[in-house]
Formats: C-alpha cells, structure tokens, sequence
C-alpha cells in the first residue's frame, strides 16, 4: 500500500589520532543533532530543518541514501516527498486516527508505525537502538545481553580503548558511553558492583516473603522442641536407669543402650520432620500452576508466576481506553433518519426504501474505495475494518442495515467517478460525483455535521421526499439531535445529496457552488464503542475494592464520555478528569521537577487522565506506587497495548498487555498477555489471585494444627511414656498426607465470585488472621483432647491391652493403632473444615466442584484402611474390628461438630489472639537482605536501570563531575533548560527530573556508599590542573563544533534524547 523508503545510512568513525571531526561519520550532522530533531513535530520540526539545514532537500543532501519500499517503517527519518501519506502512529502514541506527513507541515516519521495511505520517500536518521523503538526496547532492558557482552574483558585502564572499539561495532553508529570515575576508590566500589551485578538475583514475591518468614519462625520452633524431645528422652533414661535403678554401664548392655539413643534421636528427628512445613514451597507452586493453566481458559496468558498472587492483592488499575475497554471499531450507534431519532441501529423495514437506496449509494460512493470491511481471519472474530476508520464505521453501518456496499461499487468503479472532493481539515467535508443515466449528475457528500448542515436547504421527511429545511429548523436539529450526540462522545457526520440535470451542469472548480443547496439524507453518530461487558466488569472491581482509572491519548470530552458509561466516573461523586497538560501542571514544582507531595494530592481523585504521554502514564504509576498517603502501598496494575505503554507495564506490580492489537514492545513489558483483548479477563485475573491466597491460607490452616497436635503428642507422649504415641512411619504418613496430598487438594480449590466481594487484603496483610488462629488453636484443643484421653483411658474404653511403656522391640498394639487411626481420621474432616477461612459455617458449599479435593480424601482413606489392616510391624499397626473402626471415624467426625461450635464464638472477644505471617519488616532485615530485596521486590525498577547502559549507575559519579560541569555553565545550561516538545517517546527520560543538574536527583542510586565518598570530594576543592576533563575526542567521539565552542559544550548543549547517548568524561 504505503511507498514510504527504507535506507541505510553507514556511519565510519574517524581514526583517532584525527583531533577535529567536523562530522561524524563523515556526516554533515552528528547522532545527537539527529536524536534531538527527532524529538520534535509538526511546525517546530519544520523549524528546525528550516533553520539548520535549508529544506529537507538540504538535509538530504548532508545523509547518504538509497531507498527501498515496505509498509512498516523500519527506521526513524525525514519525509522528503510524499503523496498524501497517512502513517498509523498508534503503536507509539495511542491516537486511534492516522496522521497525515508532509514534508513542508509533518516531515517527521517513526519507527515501528505502519504506512496506510498514499506513498513517499524518506531520509533515515537513526536506527537500531537509537530509533524510537529502539529507545523504549532499551528502557525495558532488551539491551541487557548486549550491555554485559560489552562489558566483558573491559579493564579499568583500557576503557578508553574499548569504548572507541564499541562506537566502531554498534550498529554502525557513533556510541558514546558514560565512564567511570578512575580512582582507586572508584575502581573497587565498579568491581563490588560488578560482583553484584553478577550475583544471579531471584525475584521474591509478597507472598514468598510472608511465606519464607514464616517456614523460617516454624522450622525453629520445631528444632527446639525436637531438641528438647532427644535431651529430655535421653536424661530421663540415663537418670531412670543408672540414677534410680542403680544400675552400672556393662559393654555387653552398650548396644541395646545404644538402640535406646538411637530410638530417642529417631523420635526427635520424627518430630523436626512434622514440625518443619516443607509443603509449603510445594502449595505454592501447585496453587500457582494449576492456577495459570485455569487462567489460560480465562484468556490470561500468564508470564511471570508470581503476578498471579500479586492481582490479587491489586489495589488500582490504570487501563488504557482504545481496545480494552472500547472495541477499536469505529461504529454508527445513533442515526436520525426520515425525521427519527434512532439510538440504536434501525431495522431496514423501518426506512422507506428510496432513503435507504440513497444512504447507501451515498456512503458506498462517497468513501475511498480502499476502504472495506473484509470477513474475519478466525472464526468468531469481527470482521476486519481496512483503511479509514470513520469510513469503516459508515460501511459497516451498511452492513447493519443488511445491505451491502460491494454490489455499488462494481456497478460504478472508481475511475467511472466524474469528479471528486477529496476530504481535507479545510473543507472538513469529502464530496463524489457521478453521471446519472438520464445525463444528469448526482453528488454526494459527507462531512462534520455543523459544516454541512449550512449547506442544507432541503431533508427527507419519513416518506422519503423532500421538504424544507429552514435556519429555524437547523438550530432545532442541532439542539435536539447534534449536541445529544455530543454530550454522549459521539462524532457527528451528515451525509447529504445534490441532483444537477443535464442542461445545468456547474462548474465543477467553484466548489462553493457545486457543494451547495444539498439534501440532508442523513445525520449519524459515531463513536469506539464500549465492551458491552466492561461496565459490569467495572462495578465488580469497585466493588472489591480495586479504583480503575483511564489513561488515554484521545481528547479529554471522548475519555469522560467513555468513563462514564464503562462506571469509572458515577454521577455526585468527587472526582478529577485531567488533560496531560493540567496533570504535569499540577504536579511539577517551578523548577519543573515532579513532587511525591503534590502527586499524592493529584491521584486519590484522579479516574481520567487524557492526552497523556508514554512519560506521563509511567508518572502516574510510579507516583501511585511510591505514595505513602493509605495505610499501606498501593499494588498497581496496568494495561496497555502501544508501544508507548512499555514503561509504565514494565513499572507496574501487574502489567496486562493486550494478545490482538499489543505491539511486541508491550508483550515484553508485561506480566499477563491477556488473548482477547478484554478488560473482563482483568477481573478473572483478580480472582484468581486471590483464590492463590486463599488456597495457601486453607492449607496453612490446615498444616498448621496437624503440626501443633503432633509436636505436642510426639512430645509430651516420649516425656511421660518414654515413647512418642505416634511411631516414626506413622508420623511420616502423617506428614504426607498434610503436606503433599492436602497442598494439592486445597490449593486446586477454583475460584468464586465471592472472592470479589471482600477489600484487596494488601500487602502488610497477615498470612494467618485471627480467624484462622482461632480455628488452628480451637481444633488442636479437640484433638489433643481425643488423643490423650484414648492414650491414658482408651484402653478401659475399648477393654485392650494398654501398649503404654511396652519393652523395646514388642509387636504392635491395638491401642496406639486406634490412637493413630484416630489421629488421621481428625485430619481428614478438619481438611473439610479448612475450606473455610472466613468463618463461613457450610463448609461442603462447593466441595463437588472440586473433584481433586474428593478424589484425595476419599484415596487416603482407602489407603488408611490398607495401612491399618495390612501395614504389620512396618506401620507399627495391629489391625482393628469394625465397631473400633467406626468409633475412630465417629470421633473423627466430630470434627465438623466442633468446627461449627468454633465458628459460634466471636473472633472479636478473643483479644488475646495474635496474628502470624506478616512480611519481613525493614528493621528486621539486614543490610545485605535490603540490598538484595531492593532488587526482587522492584523488578521493574531493576529493569529500567539495566537496559540504559549505565546511566543510572553513572549518577552518582556525575554529582562529583558537576564541579567541571559548571565550569562551562554558560552554554551547558542554556541548552539543557530550553522548553522542549514533550510529544516524542524520545523523551521518556528527558524530563526535567531526569536532567543534570544541581537539583537533588529523584533517581534511586545504587551503591549508598558512593555518595557519601562523593560528596566529601565535592566539598574538597578541586586540583589547580590544567583542564584534562573532556576526553571525547580522544576516545572516538566526533562531535559538530561551530566557531569558538568547544567539543565538550558541544557535547552538553546538544543534548541526547536517550540515555545511550550519554556523556563520556571522567576527571
């Protein structure tokens, strides 16, 4: 379709010993003049190619090319010719309507935007990554392989070197990189960081916080009281045997002393063994597998594990407009037709057949014939919209109508046209004629309804004729039609028509004429319009306490209609709808740079923010993200499709990337892909992970009293009977049973609505509320109970023997059987009782939804079964009859009895219960767990550092460089703080916080340690040496200079759009 060239520029850098390089690469224009005209558009592009180089003919000049042909503009460059070019720039900037370019209006073209109409010829200026979409790559860290390949066998004395070696390699472009600071101090604090950069960094979830603190606290309690166990079973058999009984140690008695011990440490270990939770590791990962194999039915395609468990603690969601929470399509929703005013789309039997005859040779007619609606690719898919939207919308309007537009079309082909009015912003109208059949001529128009209808004197009434239509009646229709249209975000188009016969035909240049006297057949409004499931989507959101708030880069009337039918703004409610504009107005100090302070007085109120820049949605979420105005952090998601979004998915806790209509940027950026494009996946993902929680919750209700019954018997049985109750493969079935079988019976549980009725539980939120602790402690105290009650009386109860105190190698009793078959019996109805975490009484709602949950307990009571009847010595078992085996499942039953006199008491009364399982405090990490939790908890942030080649971690060597910075303060600064456009994805970085300058910087630095050295440099003065500062020239770097300024003010008031660019000097 689109002609637009493609051409390759080689850069070859001057040798070194050269010491002025008036151009770079041979160039008559350097890599950083070429980066900050990209950052321009519109008039002050043309500006500045006016200015600097004459034309873009002049540019030309200056850049070598050769063109070749493609649809997807591979590169950054400056239109030199074009033929009405249309270029969709939505991938970058999310504007829905194609941008007509011009070399004398818009000569500017993008990266990675696709050509949609009319043809071109470009000049490229940057490429790779040093293109638009190349620079947003880079913020996300694609460059992170690259980044270590260059570092690898740099050394500290050869930096120079192989930094001139890298300018020759990378992409053929001029590279210029940040060096470290060379000093000794300097040279250590780049090897510690080298080493931790090195360190392969794991990425630890909320979650996997609470959840590690909590094995940890556990597992210590269990290797003390294991502990405890072996020292008390040992003294109290050396002080029984050779205090009490007086007996002497005999070498032919040391090995049956010795099993003794080794019984005891056996004992010891059974308990450790209970006691350490390690199914929780495996509750995790089952819970999280199971739920992203679910998600995917869901159309959540889930990359990264843990964002399953952080959505569900999700607090706001920042969505884009354009195609997830509206449908991308262009279409009619309201028409006035034959005098009525139609909200929705009217039957054809409703219009008189000459009307409908008319609208759709006007329309058919009327629209560029490469405009169409062809089938869908998939089945179940919408039909595919090609070529302008406004006129996809009046064809598929057609459509609706159940007519077709394809049959006119052939009848009269495009060069059968007589003449044609193309659209333009003047005329804001597109008008067609053709010649009738009788020698007369028809014209059909359509454009903006406030500019046609002047040029109405007739409309057709609902018989289809003509009558007239008077000022009087124009004011009438635009009160009762137009502006309702309006007020509900829709685009107003007229289409109209004008007979000429044959005997007065016009002349066809006097366009005011010829478009004139024309019958209104038509008014329809046009919007994209919203997800017939959103707005419920939306509700259930607010309703479980997520805030969803729309960032877009459509005009701020369309946004607030939109919002208000998807439910993000509800009528009396105290909210802000802001323009970009207002928003950085608001948030900005007079020095320009953003204020956590004043953001936190912005966004609690924010639900719309319209017009935004790619750097304003990353604002928004790392402002939202750093407050500390709630209670607690704010867990952010994020949803986007352009490639303008990266960052801000990227930054996000969640980042929701669009499977249809996301650009690849995007993809890589996120966490969820969501495949059908829909914003009610984003709630199915709420559920989901929340189910996560709940999941582990269950199971940790459930470990958690197993343990506490267990430890206690195994413990208090060995210290009074001299051995543990439960045997040590009993205790291991036990220990299987809660761990592996229950982590997968309770962690497949699937979600329910329910879930989304409860407030996010947050991030200080405690594993194990209070609730739960009461369940835990009240169930224990039933089976501890049960348990010593059959181990001290349970033999006169059943009238057996007792198997208390039995010699060392005695057969299996009845006795301990029945306790243990007890034991498990408890288990497997308390597992019922875990279900249920809030305090719910029904614990069976919903059990046979769950068939992995009844397979489970129904198998390990199978097994149960086989282990007491036929498990023998190894088991430790002695078969039971059958009134003992329904006494066990009586007893075990009662479980459910007691779990309903548990959820009578009031959690509120019970004061004295604690919560367990809050995540590491900062004071209670040390200053190696900060450093690395620094990293695993901001990944995103990790990720944004990594792929600027060492921009970041130059920062804190640049506050010692400022000193020689302000040496040349004259020109550097007057560069540096002139106003710039703020429109180019180029300028993500190149916000005012961002720059250089004497402000305290807003950036994270990554070793503290630096800025303290730094900032007693600082205040030392400075050596009285010549000025050895600047060191481009000597490494490769060739820089522009005019008249008397030298490289290095070159260098700085040429500023880069990208933080690759940045600058080389070391002191």
């Amino acid at each position: 379709m689109g002609d637009v060239a493609n051409s390759s520029i080689e850069f070859h850098p001057k040798p070194q010993q050269q010491r002025e390089a008036p151009h770079a690469g041979g160039f008559g224009c350097t890599l950083a003049e070429l980066c900050s005209l990209m950052e321009l558009r519109g008039a002050e592009a043309l500006q500045k190619v006016q200015e600097t180089y004459g034309d873009v003919g002049g540019l030309c000049r200056r850049l070598k090319t050769s063109p070749t042909e493609g649809d997807l503009l591979p590169a950054d460059g400056v239109l030199i010719q074009g033929n009405d070019l249309k270029i969709d720039e939505s991938s970058l900037t999310g504007e829905s309507d194609h941008v007509r370019k011009s070399a004398d209006k818009d000569p500017m073209l993008l990266s990675g935007t696709h050509v949609m109409e009319g043809s071109g010829r470009m000049v490229v200026t940057a490429v790779g990554v040093n293109s638009q979409t190349g620079i947003i790559f880079t913020l996300l860290g694609a460059g992170g392989e690259e980044e270590k390949k260059d570092k690898k066998g740099k050394q500290q004395d050869g930096a120079m070197e192989s930094s001139q070696t890298k300018a020759k390699k990378q992409d053929g472009a001029v590279a210029m990189e940040m060096q470290p600071l060379k000093s000794a101090e300097g040279g250590e604090t780049e090897e510690r960081e080298k080493k931790k950069a090195n360190v392969p960094k794991k990425e630890k979830s909320v979650l996997q916080g609470k959840l590690t603190k909590l094995a940890v606290q556990i597992g210590k309690a269990g290797l003390v009281m294991s502990a405890v166990t072996v020292i008390i079973l040992a003294l109290y058999f050396v002080i029984e045997t050779f205090v009490v009984d007086g007996r002497a140690w005999l070498a032919e008695c040391t090995p049956v002393y010795v099993q003794y011990f080794v019984k005891f440490f056996i004992i010891g270990v059974t308990v450790l063994v209970v006691a350490v939770p390690e199914g929780l590791p495996l509750a995790v990962t089952i819970s999280l597998a199971y739920s992203v194999k679910k998600m995917m039915r869901d159309n959540n395609l889930v990359r990264h594990l843990d964002a399953c468990e952080t959505m569900g603690n999700a607090t706001a969601i920042c969505s884009d407009k354009t195609g997830t929470l509206t449908t991308n399509r262009m279409t009619v929703v309201q028409s006035y037709l034959g005098d009525t005013h139609y909200k929705e789309v009217p039957a054809p039997s409703a219009l008189t057949p000459k009307i409908l005859d008319l609208l759709v040779h006007a329309i058919s007619i009327n629209s560029a014939y490469t405009t169409k609606i062809l089938p869908p690719e998939k089945e179940g898919a919408l039909p595919r919209q090609v070529g302008n939207k406004t006129e996809c919308a009046l064809l598929g309007f057609v459509l609706d109508l159940k007519q077709d537009f394809q049959p006119v079309r052939e009848q009269i082909p495009e060069d059968k046209l007589y003449k044609v009015y193309t659209f333009n912003s003047v005329r804001k109208s597109m008008s067609t004629v053709i010649r009738m059949p009788d020698s007369g001529f028809r014209l059909f128009s359509k454009g903006a309804s406030e500019i046609l209808l002047k040029k109405c004197t007739n409309i057709l009434n609902s018989n289809g004729e003509l009558r007239s239509f008077r000022p009087r009646d124009r004011d009438d229709m635009v009160q009762k039609i137009i502006e309702p249209m309006a007020c509900d975000g829709l685009r107003t188009i007229c289409i109209a028509y004008r007979d000429f016969s044959a005997a007065q035909e016009p002349d066809w240049d006097n366009e005011n004429e010829v478009v004139g006297d024309l019958t209104c057949i038509a008014v329809v409004g046009i919007e994209d319009p919203v997800r017939p499931e959103v707005p419920e989507a939306i509700r259930k959101c607010q309703r479980a306490g997520i805030t969803v708030r729309m960032v877009t880069g459509d005009n701020i009337n369309t946004a607030r209609a939109i919002a208000a039918k998807c439910g993000i703004i509800q009528p009396g409610e105290d909210f802000l709808c802001l323009e970009g504009k207002e928003f950085n107005r608001r948030i900005r100090n007079e020095k320009g740079e953003i204020e956590q302070e004043r953001l936190d007085k912005v966004w609690p109120k924010l639900r719309v923010l319209a017009r935004s820049s790619p750097t304003d949605k990353h604002t928004l979420v790392k402002g939202i993200i750093d407050s500390n105005t709630g209670e607690q952090r704010q867990v952010v998601a994020v949803t986007g499709d352009g490639t303008n979004d990266g960052p801000a998915l990227k930054k996000a806790d969640v980042g929701f990337a669009m499977g249809i209509a996301g650009t690849d940027v995007a993809k890589e950026a996120s966490d969820i892909i969501l495949t059908d494009d829909n914003f009610t996946s984003i709630v199915k993902a709420v559920m989901w992970g929340r189910n996560v929680y709940d999941s582990i919750s269950k199971f940790l209700q459930f470990q958690l009293t197993v343990n506490v019954v267990a430890v206690i018997v195994a413990f208090t049985g060995a210290c009074i009977t001299q051995d543990s109750p439960l045997k040590a493969v009993q205790m291991l079935w036990v220990n299987l049973i809660m761990d592996t079988f229950a982590s997968l019976a309770l962690a497949t549980e699937p979600p329910t609505e329910s879930l989304l009725l409860r407030k996010p539980y947050g991030r200080d939120k405690p594993l194990i509320s209070r609730t739960m602790m009461k369940n835990i402690l009240g169930h224990a105290v039933y089976q501890l109970t049960t348990i010593f009650t059959l181990l001290f009386v349970g033999e006169l109860f059943f009238d057996i023997d007792s198997g208390r105190n039995a010699p060392l190698h005695s057969p299996p009793s009845e006795h301990y059987t029945i306790i243990f078959n007890t034991f498990v019996m408890m288990q497997l109805f308390n597992e019922i009782n875990a279900r249920k975490i809030h305090g719910e009484r029904n614990v069976f709602h919903g059990i046979f939804g769950n068939p992995i949950f009844c397979t489970i307990v129904l198998g390990t009571f199978a097994i149960q079964i086989v282990i007491v009847q036929f498990g023998g010595k190894p088991f430790s078992c002695s078969p039971l009859s059958t009134e003992q085996w329904l006494w066990c499942l009586f007893v075990g039953a009662g479980e459910l009895v007691w779990g309903q006199v548990i959820a009578t008491i009031p959690t509120s009364q019970l004061k004295c219960l604690k919560e367990a399982g809050h995540g590491p405090g900062k004071d209670e990490m040390t200053d190696e767990e900060l450093a690395e939790g620094e990293e695993e908890i901001d990944h995103a942030e990790r990720e944004l550092r990594r792929g600027q080649i060492l921009w970041f971690r130059g920062l804190n060597r640049i506050q010692t460089q400022i000193r020689v910075v302000k040496a040349f303060r004259s020109s550097l600064y007057e560069g540096l703080e002139k106003p710039e456009s703020k429109t180019s994805i180029h300028n993500f970085m190149a916000t005012p916080e961002f720059l250089i300058n004497d402000y305290t910087h807003n950036i994270p630095l990554i070793d503290d340690t630096d800025v303290d050295e730094n900032e007693e440099r600082l205040r030392a003065p400075p050596p009285p040496s010549p000025n050895q500062n600047n060191n481009a020239i000597d490494s490769g770097v060739y820089l522009t200079t005019r008249g008397t300024k030298s490289a290095t003010s070159s260098v700085f008031s040429s500023r880069p759009g990208s933080p690759l660019h940045s600058v080389e000097t070391s002191l």
